[in-house]
């Protein structure tokens, strides 16, 4: 495979999901061998880095990449559509310190990527190859990554909730990336949602732009004045479910299989293997890649 790059600039803009900040971000078309590298635009001298597992410094609700001064978060969504579709060369640049979460999925980003397209270079990508089976179990949470013709995916969430439990998500042929697992929203539960806003989190997070999983009953007070806080109307505090209306039947399957594509990106390699993860997350996929970077099976 060869090395591809953008065929022009991309221009977008929106709110960060955790800084509820609007950020500016543009990607631009880079030289080969150059890789994902992202600037902050805001910051004194415009630091710039690779995008790469050893800047992993955070996986809270989003994986944040840190040198320094320069620091960007949430950088998964982007990251996952540049894999899939096979750009290795670009350059990001924001004006925040987080990538804009758009719809919440990765599909706005495909999108714009498909409009200007995706232009081939001369050299070749750098592949790992998987010749042997590779297991990591952690907290829990397991992945085995093993020989395959092409990249695959598949993943298994379990979580202790009457309403999402047990679902399943696989991605066979990056070819349909864009309609299988781009268009999956994040999500969380409702009951973390006061947790995460006294942390500082999802100042930006609406029901734009997340799924929210109502699982288990709330009082009705407390309900409503979660409601109010977010700025999103009154419900009955008896009907659990879904806030919205899903895209897929497992839609938050489909969104852990697209972060996961964005935290491997982070090796820096185009992957041919099959990877399998159950009870996948940030944490647990950057400390994968990171495994996979001391071992020396990656460069």
């Amino acid at each position: 495979m060869k090395q591809a790059t953008l065929s022009g600039s991309i221009y977008v803009e929106g709110k960060g999901l955790h800084t509820g900040l609007h950020i500016r971000l543009a990607l631009h078309p880079a030289a080969e061998d150059s890789g994902i590298r992202i600037t902050r635009t805001d910051l004194a001298g415009k630091p710039c880095c690779e995008a790469h597992v050893g800047y992993v410094s955070g996986t809270s609700r989003g994986t944040v990449l840190e040198n320094g001064d320069w620091k960007v978060s949430t950088v998964e969504h982007l990251l996952s559509a540049l894999y899939a579709l096979g750009v290795t060369n670009c350059l990001i640049e924001t004006d925040g310190p987080e990538v804009p979460i758009l719809d919440g999925s990765a599909l706005p980003y495909v999108r714009l990527i498909e409009q200007v397209g995706v232009k081939q270079q001369e050299t070749e990508a750098k592949e790992w190859i998987v010749k042997e089976p590779i297991e990591f179990e952690h907290n829990g949470s397991r992945m085995l990554i093993e020989p395959a013709n092409r990249f695959e995916a598949f993943v298994k969430i379990d979580f202790p909730s009457p309403i999402v439990h047990i679902q399943y998500a696989e991605l066979n042929d990056l070819n349909l990336y864009g309609s299988d697992v781009a268009p999956a929203r994040t999500f969380c539960f409702l009951r973390e949602i006061q947790t995460l806003l006294h942390l500082g989190l999802i100042k930006g997070g609406d029901l734009q732009n997340a799924v929210v999983i109502y699982d288990k009953k709330m009082w009705q007070w407390s309900l409503n004045r979660l409601a109010d806080k977010l700025g999103q109307p009154r419900m009955d505090n008896k009907q659990l479910g879904y806030l919205c209306e899903l895209k897929f039947h497992n839609e938050p399957a489909r969104h852990k299989l697209l972060d996961l594509i964005g935290d491997m990106s982070l090796l820096g390699v185009r992957i041919r293997g099959r990877i399998t993860a159950e009870k996948p997350g940030h944490g647990f996929n950057t400390w994968c890649g990171k495994q996979l970077r001391d071992k020396g099976l990656i460069v």
